[in-house]
């Protein structure tokens, strides 16, 4: 049957014909919209992706070369349209006709085209035709109303131009005439920043997210192993280590466990655990990997352990158990600074990040051990691991550290004065200059008043616990001629936050926008923040990261939200940024999600950044991931986060808080209820998400006669007389009747069952305890879905369609195809 869309029978002097054509079905889903409200656009290609800047010149939809929708693959696929279009038109429909064709044909290159198109999420099919602005839509069709039914490839001789042209503009134009082409284009807001990361007000950069896993228990680390495989390896605080493969899912067995090895509690804030993982330059070849852990020595001390493994022969995803050779023991005085980060250099060497080791304040020394550089509590160690040194050492020292001849000193430091740096990171360099290759970036989180981020230079002495952030801390030691210390690229206040969280400077393809972009957040608060280095001061400039809202967020697979803990940062194999974060901070909570970076605003061309990963071999079971629904208060934005206590490796933490102010869990863990399956009215859009539709409810489908009506208003099998229990059909198989035996018949003289006018295309369902092939009890078929229309909001089964109008002459101008020339 059909239905108006259009409220007073506004479509009732078009011809029927036309209602059933694509092109007035998708002008009657806009004509609804338009009644909703105004269209709150953003930039968006029809694929649902942001647009993009194109690699080649677009020889047709030259106005988009620069930035839009389409590469040059899809613009020569619109010139085709346009030249087979063109083709049916005479001269004079050339002249009148082809700018406009152009035109219009062009917006799908267009950086608002799902706007245009209306068809902002994947639920909203394309229409045919963009949005238009009034007088331009008028002029379309006062000089081509005959090429209408070629742009929406309608090509019955009697179509959409013979609509009277203030109806037919009515219904194309957008209800937000900002978005309409051409004012669209003459817009100073919408494109005055246009391919730009957003920001709003305040300056704040607007990001989107993207789930990639959950369920994790503390991770505090994510790195990829550089072997071409894209896999990337997952380590939680408690010592478990799991393999996440190209494709999104996770092995069931996991990488590595050195639960009953690794030192730490349940406690929230317990520092200690597994903290930090590697794998060498040449993993493809040597299978080797390293490890930072806490640990108990033999006389039940604490240490923190650095160690070589290797990944087994048999399994490329899982460790060899037996393989572990210990590098490094450093005795730990206390049980929280304790560092944590593992990484190579771009010169092949190992850098280890220790804390002070120390209880707050540095108390002991002189100095304290961030300065004592014979300790190797608060450093940054340089070792080469590739063979074993003198003294019977497993590693070697590079000839060239920096204290290699200072008597004394460690040979191993690279670095000193650093309190208890939490995440550090090395710069890919930029993907075409290389400039920035191999920097060292670090957050060293605070004591009381300021965290930091500094950049790790061969000999820097940065300056704790002299100093704390730019200020003085020991004001004796601070005011020392020799202290000669190197400054923090950035450092804030514990009002901003308490606990930074070292992050990554993006070097990635995905998103082209954040290139150089340091970008770190603070565990306590939740806030996300991006550092950009100003060349020529060589000052950087601190802006604050918040999600975009709903309208920039919408893609597919995006969100606005995550778990507020900021534990750790990562990227992978390709160089695109994540961040690790929970929603209650205990090595035993599984709360704990990693999140990838999406730019909203603009994405690289299409095919730009795809990548083959090496095969591996899996002998494990894959577990898919289904992201989690984020509800609840610990689900963060990010916008105006509140200062909360500390809890993950690396910040100051007291007691236990009590059961009643510790967060609940913010994860729905059972999944989102099924939405409502629809189908479609005649007049409407396939599949439409939007408009006028049909819902077709779960107990009401097809085959489901258990809510169903009959024509005398009686529900199928609601009763429990004769008609059957409530949970039993029409069909359901009298007592005493064995599965596959035949129907016992009715009584002499008894009525039968009414006879029911049997849908189309509907199967009928079998039984409760009926095998295939045997004869069903009941005779009758199930009776026809109730209906449920939107547009009109009646339940009940559909009335007659409304008579055709007498029929109309065809116009010469258009044939059936094949179709002549058309004269204008």
């Amino acid at each position: 049957m059909r239905r108006r869309c259009v409220p007073g029978g506004a479509l009732s002097g078009w011809a029927p014909r036309l209602l059933a054509s694509k092109a007035v079905s998708h002008l009657c889903l806009t004509f609804f919209l338009g009644q909703l409200g105004l269209l709150l656009g953003h930039p968006q290609c029809l694929d649902y992706g942001p647009p993009f800047q194109p690699a080649l010149h677009l020889e047709f939809c030259s106005d988009y070369e620069s930035f839009g929708c389409c590469d040059q693959r899809k613009d020569r696929r619109l010139a085709a349209r346009y030249k087979d279009i063109m083709d049916y038109l005479d001269l004079k429909g050339h002249e009148l006709c082809g700018g406009y064709v152009k035109d219009i044909l062009c917006q799908e290159c267009s950086p608002y085209a799902a706007h245009l198109y209306d068809a902002e999420n994947p639920q909203t099919p394309l229409r045919n035709l963009p949005g238009l602005c009034s007088d331009y839509c008028s002029a379309f069709h006062s000089n081509c109303r005959s090429a209408i039914s070629l742009l929406t490839n309608d090509h019955r001789p009697r179509g959409p131009q013979e609509v009277d042209g203030a109806h037919f503009c009515h219904l194309l134009n957008l209800p937000d005439e900002d978005y309409c082409f051409p004012n669209v284009l003459r817009n100073d807001h919408l494109n005055r920043n246009l391919g730009v990361v957003a920001q709003d007000q305040q300056g704040c950069l607007q990001l989107c997210l993207a789930e990639v896993a959950n369920g994790l228990k503390n991770p505090v680390s994510m790195v990829h192993a550089g072997d071409g495989t894209h896999r990337f390896f997952v380590a939680e605080q408690l010592g478990v280590v799991w393999v996440y493969l190209p494709d999104g899912s996770r092995l069931k067995q996991p990488f590595l466990d050195l639960k009953s090895i690794v030192l730490t509690t349940p406690w929230v804030g317990d520092e200690r655990g597994f903290l930090g993982l590697a794998f060498h330059p040449k993993f493809h070849r040597n299978r080797k990997f390293y490890i930072y852990y806490s640990c108990l020595g033999k006389n039940k001390e604490e240490k923190i352990r650095i160690s070589e493994m290797k990944v087994s022969r048999a399994d490329p995803n899982r460790a060899d158990p037996k393989s572990e050779r210990v590098i490094l023991e450093i005795e730990e005085p206390d049980s929280n600074h304790n560092g944590g980060q593992l990484l190579f250099g771009v010169d092949g060497y190992l850098y280890i990040f220790t804390g002070d080791g120390e209880r707050a304040g540095n108390p002991f020394g002189k100095f304290g051990n961030a300065q004592n550089k014979s300790s190797l509590l608060g450093k940054v160690l340089r070792i080469d691991v590739n063979g074993a040194g003198s003294e019977g050492k497993r590693y070697r020292v590079p000839p060239d550290n920096p204290f290699v001849a200072e008597p004394g000193a460690h040979p191993a430091v690279y670095a000193y004065g650093v309190r208890n740096m939490w995440r550090c990171s090395m710069d890919r360099g930029d993907p075409v200059t290389r400039l920035g290759r191999g920097r060292l970036f670090c957050g060293d989180v605070g004591q009381n008043r300021f965290e930091e981020v500094d950049i790790i230079v061969k000999g820097g002495n940065y300056g704790w616990r002299a100093k704390e952030g730019f200020e003085c801390y020991d004001r004796k030691l601070c005011h020392n001629a020799s202290l000669d210390d190197i400054l923090p690229i950035y450092a804030y206040g514990h009002t901003v936050g308490k606990s930074v969280t070292g992050g990554y400077v993006y070097r990635g393809c995905e998103s082209p926008n954040l290139n150089g972009l340091y970008i770190f957040g603070d565990f306590v608060s939740g806030r996300l923040m991006a550092l950009q280095e100003d060349r020529e001061t060589k000052k950087w400039k601190k802006q604050d990261i918040c999600l975009g809202n709903t309208e920039s967020c919408a893609f597919p697979g995006l969100i606005s939200t995550y778990s507020k803990y900021i534990i750790s940062f990562a990227e992978d194999e390709a160089g695109e940024l994540y961040f690790l974060a929970t929603s209650y901070p205990s090595a035993y909570a599984p709360q704990g999600s990693i999140y990838k970076f999406v730019d909203p605003s603009r994405r690289a061309p299409p095919g730009k950044c795809k990548y083959r990963p090496v095969p591996v071999r899996t002998k494990s079971k894959r577990v898919q991931f289904r992201p989690l629904a984020i509800r609840g208060r610990e689900a963060w934005t990010g916008e105006t986060p509140a200062l909360r206590h500390s809890g993950r490796p690396g910040a100051e933490q007291g007691r236990q808080a009590p059961a009643s102010q510790r967060p609940a869990a913010v994860y729905l863990r059972k999944p989102l209820p099924r939405p409502v399956r629809r189908g479609t009215a005649p007049g409407a859009r396939p599949g439409a998400g939007r408009g006028c539709h049909v819902a077709v409810t779960a107990r009401s489908r097809p085959g489901h006669a258990g809510r169903a009506r009959d024509p005398a208003g009686r529900r199928g099998g609601a009763g429990r007389g004769a008609g059957g229990s409530r949970r039993g059909s029409a069909t359901r198989r009298p007592r005493g009747v064995t599965a596959g035996a035949a129907p016992a018949p009715p009584p002499a003289g008894a009525p039968g069952p009414p006879a029911l006018p049997s849908p189309r295309r509907q199967r009928p369902r079998r039984s409760r305890g009926v095998t295939a092939g045997a004869a069903s009890v009941a005779s009758r078929p199930p009776p026809p879905p109730a209906t449920r229309h939107h547009c009109r909001r009646r339940v009940g089964p559909a009335p007659a369609p409304p008579p055709p109008p007498p029929p109309r002459p065809a116009r010469a101008t258009l044939q059936a195809p094949p179709l002549p020339r058309l004269r204008l």
